[in-house]
């Protein structure tokens, strides 16, 4: 038998003890169970919102659940990307940022064409409506 050969420990923290190549670290249990606590609430929020009814504007309720979804993309990329100003060198807020400009751009655009289908498609007044083929 060998006298390198690597124990048990060894092991461990040859798998364990390494880097990845990049600074920043895996996640703690308490951080992961927070990301987690934090998805729940901010999707409860929306689905109570919207099933109990209990803003008057749907305009206002549609907002609000948008800004809550944007709130719960930056909980994903903290606490399970682990996306900070030290990992990488910095590229990761590089790509937080490119992030935050698609996640505008998806839900600016989402609101421009719900808003022209609204307009474009249900405003149709019953008169209109016997016109159609």
């Amino acid at each position: 038998m060998s006298t390198h050969a690597p124990s048990h420990e060894d092991a461990f923290e040859a798998h364990h003890g390494h880097s990845h190549g990049h600074e920043a670290g895996h996640g703690t249990l308490k951080s992961y169970m927070t990301g987690f606590v934090l998805s729940v609430i901010l999707t409860a929020i929306p689905f109570w919102l919207v099933m109990a009814d209990v803003l008057d504007s749907p305009v206002l309720t549609a907002v609000i659940i948008m800004a809550l979804g944007a709130v719960q993309i930056v909980v994903h990329m903290i606490f399970f990307l682990h996306m900070n100003t030290r990992s990488e060198g910095g590229w990761t807020m590089m790509a937080l940022i490119f992030t935050i400009v698609l996640v505008a751009i998806a839900l600016s655009g989402s609101i421009w064409v719900m808003h022209h289908l609204n307009v474009n498609m249900m405003s149709m007044s019953p008169e209109m409506m016997k016109n159609m083929p």
